[in-house]
Parts: structure tokens; C-alpha cells; sequence
């Protein structure tokens, strides 16, 4: 997938080795993909990459995704069996969760309902719409756990982007960010294209991840996302790290 003639590259052609840290590949538990059968098409076309790495992080939202430590861990499960039986071989695979700050979320801490990412990182989320109220609180409880919270796709929130100060006050709250790899290209709209590209310059992001939900997000991550030199440069970095903390 080089693209010889052109000054972009495919941002597929570096993946061999990742460790993706956030997809939702686990099968009929959230948003994404619906049965095992889905999920072992999307190994497949990861594995295609090179990527044989995934810790697995299906949505823990409140009245809509209301997954628990115990549903996750029976998904995974099926998803191991679906692995062994079609002969899938030199993969790894983990699992965790992408859990919303929403109001049961602080609940969830004091009962010990979340699940980390490799002990020390807890993959957090906002709503889209409006930023959750109590951010700042949850994110000084996930600190006192002695965990760094690590923020989902900050590129996403609008509302993040039209006020100059808001990632700031974020990243000195201790907060990481996690970079989705579609939103390099104008898949979510180009105001979100636009901000990850803002943020990847000023040196923002922590790690990377696929944020793959089916398999039109894994088609558009091969055939669509490109990158220019300098842009992949940082990205690569990103990449590198990712594995470095997480494989």
C-alpha cells in the first residue's frame, strides 16, 4: 500500500508489531462486532497488518452498555474458544475496558468494578455531547488509585476544541491521551481531523489506538488513512511508545 509517487504514506504499512489498546472486538457485548463471527474477521484483517496485540476494551456505560468485570471476562472467553477453533495462531490477546465518566462511574471506582489497562492506565471517556460534570473529581480518584487516567480520543469532543484552554487544564491534571487512528484521516468530519492534527503537532498525545468497531472502520484504517512525512514521524513515536508500555 506505498503510495511511491505521493508525498503521503499509508498508515497501515507501519503497524506490524503494534499493540492496539483500544478496539471493541469482543463479540455482542457493546457496539461492536455483533458475534464471533465478526470479531475472528477483524483478528484476521488486523493480523493481515501485522497486528498481533489487542487488549480488548468493550464500552462500561451506565443505561447502555452495562458491562461489568464478569461480562467481559464471558466475552473474552467466547472469543478465545472462537480463536482456537478457527486456528488462529501467534496472537495475543488481553482484556479491559472503555469506561464512560458518566454518574455511576465514581461507583464503579469505590466497588472496584473497572478494569485497567496492564494495572496502572484506565481508558476513560466523555459523552460526545457535553462534558461530563464530574470529570475532575473522577479523574483525582483514578490518580488516588494510583492509576493515570487516559483519555479516549480527545480529538472528538467538540466542545474540548472550541474553548483554547480546555486540553490544557486536562494535560496538567495528570491526564494522558489517546490518538485514534481514524481521526488522522476525515472519517469523523474534518474539524476532528483538523484538532488531532493540532494536538499530535503540540506534542499532546501519549499513545495510539485503532478504536475499530466493525469492519468498515478496519477497511478505512487500510485503504484510506494517510500520512505525511512529518506527521508520521510523531505518529511513529506514538506507535513505539504504545508498544513500549503496553505489549
Amino acid at each position: 500500500m506505498f503510495t511511491f509517487f505521493s508525498k503521503k504514506e499509508y498508515l497501515v504499512d507501519h503497524l506490524s508489531g503494534f499493540v492496539d489498546i483500544h478496539n471493541h472486538i469482543l463479540p455482542g457485548i457493546d457496539d461492536g462486532a455483533k458475534n464471533i463471527e465478526e470479531s475472528i474477521k477483524l483478528i484476521k484483517g488486523f493480523l493481515e497488518l501485522g497486528v498481533t496485540n489487542f487488549i480488548c476494551t468493550p464500552h462500561i456505560m451506565h443505561n447502555y452498555h452495562e458491562n461489568t468485570p464478569k461480562t467481559i471476562k464471558k466475552a473474552f472467553k467466547l472469543l478465545e474458544k472462537g480463536i482456537e477453533k478457527n486456528n488462529i495462531k501467534n496472537i495475543y490477546l488481553d482484556y479491559s475496558a472503555e469506561h464512560m465518566i458518566d454518574d455511576n462511574f465514581e461507583s464503579l471506582l469505590e466497588t472496584d468494578n473497572i478494569l485497567p489497562l496492564k494495572s496502572n492506565h484506565l481508558l476513560i471517556e466523555m459523552s460526545y455531547l457535553q462534558p461530563s460534570i464530574n470529570f475532575d473529581v473522577s479523574v483525582e480518584k483514578i490518580k488516588q488509585l494510583q492509576m493515570f487516567p487516559l483519555l479516549a480520543h480527545p480529538e472528538r469532543y467538540h466542545y474540548l476544541n472550541s474553548d483554547k484552554k480546555s486540553h490544557k487544564k486536562i494535560k496538567s491534571m495528570g491526564v494522558k491521551y489517546q490518538l485514534n487512528m481514524l481521526s488522522l484521516s476525515n472519517y469523523y468530519g474534518k474539524e476532528v481531523q483538523s484538532e488531532a492534527l493540532k494536538l499530535l503537532n503540540n506534542d499532546q498525545y501519549d499513545f495510539v489506538g485503532s478504536d475499530v468497531h466493525n469492519l468498515k472502520h478496519l477497511n478505512y484504517l487500510k485503504n484510506n488513512v494517510t500520512i505525511d512525512k512529518r506527521n508520521l514521524n510523531k505518529v511513529l513515536l506514538l506507535i513505539n511508545k504504545t508498544i513500549e508500555t503496553f505489549y
